[in-house]
């Protein structure tokens, strides 16, 4: 596939551009009124149907004009950023900014353009891996968001890296909240403390005051509900601890950024996205950070403890966004070697015997067997060798004759030779 863009003073002579560089066969990907005036039209076509370079008559003198050389259509970065942007369901306002600041940056790789988008609007800040003494992280959010193994991903990759984890629960009200952390911390040799009240986890965090990384996974929260966010915002009073909002990706945009404007009223600043390995739109990803003013830190994308957590960048986010397959023409198989070796098997199959398709009528009127017992040929059977499974027995061979003619003096030889004819005197 390529794009082009065509700039014009009216949408008439634009689409005359398009018709006359790209062939009639050309598809109409953007329109856009410019801003000092005039249109701009993006249009795409299969390089197949890419028109013929024309040749020029010839000219005074018999001399012919070499046909020019053919423009390679240039891809609007812009227009392919905003395609992604739409694709993702981005809201409109959000996506228009991010598509200016996409245009302004002089650059051919649309993921470029997009990351240095996002790296102007939004802000990243990774969560600490455990190397340096930081404030426990709390792990807060909805119900069924991930947040029991988002505590056991970053516990798994402080213990991979040396460093002292400490685990505490206050999840103690859901069912199977505390066995299913304490199966991942009994793998890892981590004890889990669990904790009903801000009184107990107070007296925890005394417990880690030297350990490298604390964990504090919190149960799920209605974030609608003023009961059950004042008792987070008092659990979270327990001690210097930094709350981490953990929403799952594929979310409604304006429904997840209400829930991230609610946990951001007990202290959240930087937001976890999970369950990206199973989302194909992330416009609620970036409507969420955008209206909460949230940073973003780490992404999970895998349902495995050990593995799945990556920290996350400008660069890291444009790539899930544009994939590598998208951000140039894909290769094409050649598909019509593939088709002709497929007409050449059809061909191979339709034929019978005798050079005759299978479809035709068959004029004879039984079909006889081409050797053996019962073999009778006639006069316009072509002379053409079977292959049977196993051969004919080689009397059986010897005596098949080569002519119908010679059919004859073969019965008569056989009937001198018979035992009544040595009997007579």
């Amino acid at each position: 596939m390529r794009l082009k863009s065509f700039h014009a003073k009216t949408m008439s002579d634009a689409m005359r551009m398009v018709r006359q560089s790209l062939g009639d066969d050309a598809i109409i990907v953007a329109t856009r009124e410019e801003e000092g005036g005039g249109v701009r039209v993006t249009a795409a076509v299969e390089e197949d149907d890419l028109p013929p370079a024309q040749s020029s008559g010839t000219a005074r003198g018999g001399r012919g004009k070499a046909p020019p050389k053919p423009v390679e259509p240039e891809i609007d970065v812009g227009e392919v950023v905003a395609d992604a942007l739409q694709r993702h369901g981005v809201p409109a306002a959000l996506a228009e900014q991010l598509i200016d600041a996409a245009s302004g940056l002089d650059t051919e790789d649309p993921r470029l353009a997009l990351g240095s988008a996002l790296d102007s609007f939004f802000t990243f800040n990774p969560l600490p891996d455990g190397r340096s003494p930081v404030k426990p992280l709390a792990l807060v959010g909805p119900p069924g968001s991930g947040k029991t193994l988002v505590a056991a991903k970053l516990a798994a990759r402080a213990v991979f890296r040396k460093c002292s984890v400490g685990v505490i629960t206050t999840d103690t009200v859901r069912a199977g909240g505390v066995d299913q952390l304490a199966a991942f911390t009994r793998l890892m040799k981590l004890k889990l403390a669990t904790v009903e009240d801000p009184d107990a986890l107070a007296g925890a965090f005394e417990v880690h005051r030297r350990t490298d990384l604390v964990l504090v996974d919190t149960a799920g929260r209605n974030p609608f509900d003023a009961e059950d966010m004042q008792d987070l915002r008092a659990m979270l009073s327990a001690g210097e601890v930094e709350p981490v909002l953990v929403l799952p990706a594929g979310l409604d945009a304006l429904e997840a950024a209400d829930m991230a404007l609610a946990f951001k009223a007990v202290g959240v600043r930087r937001m976890l996205v999970t369950r990206l390995d199973i989302a194909r739109r992330l416009g609620s990803v970036l409507a969420i950070a955008a209206r909460a003013r949230l940073s973003f830190c780490d992404a999970s994308i895998s349902s495995k403890v050990a593995e799945g957590l990556t920290a996350l960048n400008p660069l890291a986010l444009a790539r899930m966004m544009i994939p590598a397959e998208e951000k140039a023409p894909a290769v094409k198989e050649p598909a019509p070697r593939r088709a002709a070796r497929t007409a050449a098997w059809d061909e191979d199959d339709d034929i019978g015997e005798g050079g005759q398709p299978d479809h035709e009528p068959d004029h004879t009127p039984e079909r006889k067997p081409k050797f053996g017992r019962g073999y009778e040929p006639e006069d316009d059977e072509p002379e053409i060798e079977p292959a049977p499974p196993p051969p004919p027995p080689r009397r059986a061979a010897a005596a098949k004759p080569t002519k119908p003619a010679s059919a004859k003096p073969a019965t008569k030889a056989k009937a001198a030779s018979s035992p009544s004819s040595r009997t007579l005197p």
